[in-house]
């Protein structure tokens, strides 16, 4: 999970330990991710205070610090030998079933994004990355080329179909990310809405 973001919008306080219906985002993510891996997720937050965040995850900092996003993504990926599932820990509507289909169709793709209705087409923050996206990051970020998908021509990339993805919901929901007090109160507008 990426924890990103110097949360300066709220005051320094963290986006993923806001409540969305009754429960942070953070509680809401892990779980997600979990019942989909079988394993609590690993945590990727500089803040000095993250570990306490939820004890039962495994913190670390960027492993190349202040390159946004993609820092996030490049920490994930070395953080271990084998494919990752990148989500972001803002994203209070994340669901089970699109996470498992990324992780199902990630295979044979060094990068596995969903696609999106969004500016960039895809959602890098919730993706399955392979050990080959970490030379082709490394280079962007030698480059201080920062974009989270700035890497792609580098590596295979595979994408589940927007058809796909809007049968888990509402692709504007799905990868719906809370970085402003407003975006809390249609989050929670959502929730209330979705009963």
């Amino acid at each position: 999970m990426l924890a990103g973001g110097a949360a300066r919008r709220y005051g320094g306080r963290p986006k993923g330990l806001l409540d969305v219906g009754g429960r942070r985002i953070l509680d809401r993510v892990v779980e997600a991710v979990a019942a989909v891996t079988g394993a609590a997720p690993l945590l990727i937050a500089n803040a000095p205070d993250a570990a306490a965040w939820r004890s039962d995850l495994t913190t670390i900092p960027d492993a190349r610090p202040d390159c946004g996003s993609l820092g996030g993504i490049y920490t994930a990926v070395a953080a271990g030998p084998g494919p990752v599932l990148c989500v972001a820990w803002d994203m209070p509507f994340v669901h089970e079933g699109l996470l498992r289909a990324l992780t199902t169709g990630s295979a044979g793709w060094d990068a596995f994004l969903p696609e999106s209705d969004g500016r960039r087409g895809v959602e890098p923050l919730c993706a399955v990355y392979g050990p080959a996206c970490r030379g082709a990051i490394e280079r962007r970020l030698d480059a201080a080329d920062f974009k989270a998908i700035a890497f792609h021509a580098d590596v295979r990339v595979g994408i589940l179909p927007l058809l796909e993805v809007r049968r888990f919901g509402d692709p504007q929901e799905l990868f719906f990310n809370v970085n402003t007090p407003e975006d809390l109160d249609r989050a929670e507008a959502v929730w209330r809405r979705r009963g």
